[in-house]
């Protein structure tokens, strides 16, 4: 039973591989010229299906307003029934549909050609009415449905979205959608983290330890547990940082010291330690502790010593 389960689950995933598979034949020059249209339009983009290809077509314009091409969800039942009217003279329409043949689709095409709106057509059957009367038409034709039956839209679904993915994509790299637009779309979540949140937006919550080059191991020990960093910077009188103390350092020069009545602080310290400026993204400094396998960074400017970011600031933010 279970080995039959599996067979009928990988039949699944072969038959809609193969469906993204054929779109390969499908990317021509109507492609080109489908993303050259949107690009070029002053207007929205308008996306519109029935039943499946609705829903599909609801995910599509997630992916498009995401990645910098203004788009909207057009029912194609509600639009003969009033929703026409979001549709404004520049903005290009794109009707999904497998068959192409749906009553509500017959109703809309005409509307829309009257209106003057470019049509695209993402459709299953280059035969059918949506085919023959888009300005543009783009294949997403599929030799079998993975439905044992043929019947429930399964792989020709599957070629849809991913067909809308392509297009998103390259609509992205020809308007050169770079990771700090993306950064403006996704303010929240971790994903939004990682692409806005800087240094200087987690340090400053951080107490700053810091000590003299001549300051005693007592010290040394009392700043590095009271500010709870587990480190401490060594500065001049102007602020500028000489060295690192971590409690490791500690411990090491425990174990090897026997007289620890004279160590100061600049016995300990390490020099050349790792720093980062304040307006460096989080997701940066994460890269480079993981980089020298080390769970601090001095946040200086300009040499002058700032603070300290902990590796703990990262995963609290979700960075990590």
């Amino acid at each position: 039973m279970s080995s039959s389960i599996i067979q009928k689950a990988l039949r699944t995933i072969e038959l809609e591989a193969s469906s993204i598979k054929g779109l390969e034949a499908y990317i021509d020059e109507s492609f080109e010229k489908a993303v050259q249209t949107v690009y070029q339009s002053k207007g929205r983009l308008v996306v519109s299906g029935i039943g499946k290809s609705a829903i599909v077509a609801q995910k599509i314009v997630a992916t498009f307003n995401s990645t910098g091409t203004p788009s909207l969800f057009m029912h194609a039942a509600d639009a003969i029934h009033g929703d026409l009217g979001m549709i404004q003279k520049d903005d290009v329409v794109l009707i999904i549909s497998k068959s192409g043949e749906s009553p509500e689709i017959k109703v809309l095409v005409p509307l829309i050609k009257n209106f003057g709106n470019k049509l695209i057509g993402i459709v299953g059957n280059m035969q059918s009415f949506l085919a023959l009367q888009s300005d543009i038409v783009l294949n997403t034709t599929v030799s079998k449905e993975a439905c044992p039956n043929n019947l429930a839209p399964t792989s020709s679904t599957t070629a849809q979205m991913v067909m809308g993915d392509v297009l998103a994509v390259s609509l992205m790299e020809l308007s050169g959608f770079s990771d700090k637009d993306f950064a403006k779309y996704h303010p929240g979540g971790n994903l939004g983290k990682r692409l806005y949140l800087r240094v200087e937006d987690l340090y400053l919550h951080n107490q700053q330890p810091k000590v003299l080059a001549s300051a005693s191991l007592k010290e040394v020990i009392v700043e590095i547990t009271e500010k709870r960093l587990g480190v401490t910077a060594v500065v001049d009188t102007n602020n500028k940082v000489h060295g690192i103390i971590t409690d490791g350092d500690l411990r090491r020069m425990l174990e090897k010291s026997s007289n620890i009545a004279n160590i100061t602080a600049k016995d300990i310290l390490s020099i050349h330690p790792k720093t980062i400026e304040p307006d460096v993204l989080a997701v940066q400094a994460l890269e480079l502790m993981r980089k020298h396998d080390i769970s601090q960074l001095i946040v200086e400017s300009k040499g002058n010593y700032l603070g300290v970011l902990h590796l703990h600031d990262l995963i609290r933010e979700g960075i990590i």
